[in-house]
């Protein structure tokens, strides 16, 4: 790897930008492939296979030996609320190697007692999301039922592209919700990325059983997610 493309390669690493180095295993030039990037045909299934797996592999495309070097952002998961189901998947997310932190104003729940070890806030998410901002590699959770502590972090996750946006209430719930951000100015598109009712349709009743719906339905989000630009655009 030459110089330039290991200073371009860190730089996306501190801006949390995920990113593939393709070595030519016959000893041709590296090549730097950021998300997002177009790329076609073959190479460019091997390349998006690669980035939701976050996986490194060798492949053969077209007759090359290649080296994919995976590397990914840590994926965060940031939960609006310090309630049961935030306790539940506050242990389960870090067995799933993610990051976990919680934000809730309301300090009679956000207690160190309640989440020992863990990321905790108690403030309000306009000021938390200020000084450690939200990005693409990032999952929201909002699961307070107060829309004066979901709707901003909803909103932002939104703006910025976050990976997973998702949101505990009823389809009444919801449905306002939505009413809502149309007035902060969130489009249609926008608005359907959010998943809700949140977690996948398992049946869950439990806020252990929804925590697992959540962490299930985050990973699906994840590794499903669009990794490559059509041609001539740049995501």
């Amino acid at each position: 790897m030459n110089r330039q493309t290991l200073a371009t390669l860190n730089a996306l690493r501190r801006a949390r930008q995920a990113a593939i180095l393709v070595t030519d295993l016959s000893g041709g030039p590296d090549r730097l492939i950021v998300e997002g990037d177009a790329v076609e045909g073959a190479f460019g299934d091997a390349i998006a296979a690669a980035f939701r797996s976050g996986k490194s592999s060798a492949v053969e495309i077209d007759g090359q030996n290649l080296f994919l070097n995976v590397h990914l952002p840590p994926p965060h998961i940031v939960v609006i609320g310090a309630v049961h189901i935030s306790q539940v998947l506050a242990q389960m997310a870090g067995i799933a190697g993610f990051d976990l932190r919680i934000i809730d104003p309301r300090t009679a729940f956000a207690t160190p007692e309640r989440f020992e070890g863990i990321d905790l806030a108690a403030d309000w998410p306009v000021d938390v999301l200020r000084e450690r901002p939200l990005d693409a590699y990032t999952a929201l959770v909002a699961v307070t039922h107060d829309p004066k502590i979901d709707d901003f972090p909803i909103a932002e996750a939104l703006r910025v592209g976050c990976f997973y946006v998702g949101a505990l209430g009823s389809r009444k719930t919801h449905a306002s919700r939505l009413e809502r951000l149309k007035r902060e100015g969130l489009t249609e598109a926008d608005l359907a990325r959010i998943h809700a009712p949140i977690g996948l349709p398992i049946g869950a009743s439990s806020p252990a059983e929804i925590a697992v719906a959540i962490l299930a339905e985050i990973i699906g989000a994840l590794r499903g997610r669009d990794v490559l630009s059509p041609k001539g655009d740049r995501a």
